[in-house]
This record gives structure tokens, C-alpha cells and sequence, in this order.
């Protein structure tokens, strides 16, 4: 499996980005695609998680109400629509399985919040 991050960029406070994660190879609903952040100086975090066959999707408490995951399962594609974005969401973004698999981290794409 390989999943790859794009869609970053640089946004000002209080805007809008989607971030895109194509997963390649072996798709299956045995598990979840999550999104993850690693903020400058900071250890990584999760920020959400969906499965491939439906259900409720996960946020952590920063993404609650503000970014939404969806997929398109027939572009084997997860999408992140972040809102409402702050100086605190700067990071490198990335996507991988969730719970998530040390072999498939990837280089991640950087978000930019600037004030």
C-alpha cells in the first residue's frame, strides 16, 4: 500500500484548503485511512480517520466542527476540507493507515497558515 499526500500550501488565517490523499495498491475495508500533523517543533498527531466501507468518521478535538474527511472510493482517494484555518494548523500533513503503519509514512505536504 502506498498513500500520498498533495494539496498543501500557504493560506491566510481564516481561510480554506484540501488536502488529497490517493491510496495505491491493496484498498480494502479491513482498514482505515487516517490524516496526521506534525507542527513545527511538535510531535506528530492525529487530526482524523475514516474507513473505506462507511461509518462515522474520527476527529480529534482540533479538527472537530472545523475540517471534514471524505473519500471516493473509486478514485481510492481521502480528502481533508480544513476551514476556518489558524496559525496553529501549520504543519506537514500526511496520510496513512489508521491506526497508522510505520512503513507507509510518506514525505507529507506542508500547510501554511499565515496570520
Amino acid at each position: 500500500v502506498q498513500l500520498q499526500a498533495s494539496g498543501g500550501g500557504v493560506v491566510q488565517a481564516g481561510g480554506s484548503l484540501r488536502l488529497s490523499c490517493v491510496v495505491s495498491g491493496r484498498t480494502s475495508s479491513s482498514y482505515a485511512v487516517g490524516w496526521f500533523r506534525q507542527p513545527p517543533g511538535k510531535e506528530r498527531e492525529f487530526v482524523s480517520a475514516i474507513t473505506w466501507r462507511g461509518g462515522a468518521p474520527y476527529y480529534a478535538d482540533s479538527a472537530k466542527g472545523r475540517f471534514t474527511i471524505s473519500r471516493d472510493n473509486a478514485k481510492n482517494t481521502v480528502y481533508l476540507q480544513m476551514q476556518s484555518l489558524s496559525t496553529d494548523d501549520t504543519g506537514v500533513y500526511y496520510c496513512n493507515t489508521y491506526p497508522s503503519t510505520k512503513a507507509y509514512w510518506g514525505r507529507g505536504t506542508l500547510v501554511t497558515v499565515s496570520s
